[in-house]
């Protein structure tokens, strides 16, 4: 990639960092994008998909597999620290994921394929919505106009802090857990503060259930490694009634996150979760409730699709570091793997770099052509016989 062109790309990187928006609500990041593709004439483009989801669709000349290169359109409701003078311009909400990075780095491919189309099939650029809270996929998946592009293999990267700039590395089999957010609501009957004995308070309940959901996962004892039995209950919120003195409380919430290696995993968690509650709530007189949300499916690579990703990284100068360890947060890429052949691997975004979500991290334009080179070598592989060029 010559200067002209990563100036180019920082640039365009840059100015989608100002203008961040959360998920669901990513209309001028997706008009911004949408107008970026046009002069490269796709043959299709498509908009709305799923919310505000971008699709650009490259026809090949025969028929053929179709391959999608997929990113992410949302930022966070995170207030960011930055002295940059590109920093976020929407007071509260940041770019602090690198989805500005990953954009730019798929947005690069859009003016490979203006030059020369695949030979057969067709290549996707797939911009995402609502990554962040899980429901971004799924939504993309269940919008009719998803059959239209349809893929046989799925790719996407994510950066990594603490792997340097530019590194990659990738994970056979599972690459992120799957994890989801419960929320327990709690009802017994309010009583006066000075006749507790006439109510039923959630205080006893909440005080077993605080420890016994985390009980159920561990998460190994703390260790580093993620074996398929790895279960994990985090605690995230808890309130007991109102903030007053004279009313003994009648209601209360707990929330927790449960994060497990695979869907069965989580399915064994989430039974588990729901006979503890159940049996406490019985125990103490109470009534309650489950929710779920930010609902994420496990992200396990295929095997062919990470074989391709291997080979097409190594054919462009940028050799693979394999790891058997999938990552602890978790990735909604995972509902494409029930689509198709699919696989997401790792890009270095610095050793120093601000973890994922901090206010302060920022992505580095440097890691751009690298995240771009092995997109255009995965598709150059699948749908232009291997023929790598210069660019």
């Amino acid at each position: 990639m010559t200067p002209d062109r990563l100036a180019a790309l920082a640039a365009l990187r840059q100015n989608l960092h100002k203008i961040p928006e959360v998920s669901g609500s990513e209309a001028k990041t997706a008009a911004f994008i949408a107008d970026y593709l046009r002069p490269y004439e796709p043959d299709t483009l498509i908009t709305g998909l799923g919310g505000h989801g971008v699709a650009a669709v490259f026809d090949g000349a025969a028929p053929g597999p179709t391959v999608l290169i997929r990113c992410e359109l949302d930022g966070l409701p995170i207030e960011e620290v930055s002295d940059a003078d590109y920093r976020s311009s929407h007071a509260g909400r940041g770019h602090l994921c690198g989805h500005d990075g990953h954009m730019a780095m798929v947005a690069a491919l859009a003016a490979e394929l203006s030059v020369l189309r695949p030979k057969h099939g067709r290549a996707v650029l797939l911009f995402q919505p609502a990554e962040e809270t899980g429901k971004g996929a799924a939504a993309v998946l269940a919008d009719p106009r998803f059959e239209e592009i349809a893929p046989d293999y799925a790719f996407s990267l994510h950066n990594l802090p603490g792997l340097a700039v530019g590194k990659l590395a990738l994970c056979a089999g599972p690459a992120n857990c799957a994890s989801r957010g419960v929320r327990i609501r709690l009802t017994g009957r309010t009583s006066h503060a000075a006749a507790p004995q006439d109510g039923i308070s959630p205080a006893g309940a909440m005080a077993q259930l605080l420890p016994g959901l985390v009980a159920l996962g561990s998460g190994g004892g703390g260790g580093d490694a993620l074996g398929p039995d790895f279960k994990l209950v985090t605690l995230t919120h808890a309130r007991l009634g109102e903030a007053t003195f004279g009313i003994a409380p009648g209601e209360g919430e707990v929330w927790a996150t449960l994060r497990t290696v695979t869907d069965a995993g989580m399915a064994s968690l989430i039974a588990a979760a729901q006979d503890h509650i159940a049996g406490v709530c019985a125990a103490e007189g109470l009534s309650f409730e489950i929710e779920f949300d930010d609902v994420f499916a496990a992200c396990t690579n295929h095997p062919e699709a990470t074989a391709v990703l291997n080979s097409a990284a190594k054919t462009a100068g940028y050799p693979v570091q394999l790891s058997d360890q999938p990552q602890r947060w978790s990735e909604d890429f995972g509902q494409f793997g029930k689509e198709a052949k699919a696989a997401m691997f790792w890009l270095g975004s610095g050793e120093d770099q601000s973890q994922l979500h901090n206010p302060d991290y920022d992505f580095p334009d440097a890691a751009i052509p690298v995240g771009a080179g092995v997109f255009a070598a995965v598709i150059e592989t699948l749908l232009m016989d291997g023929e790598l060029r210069n660019s």
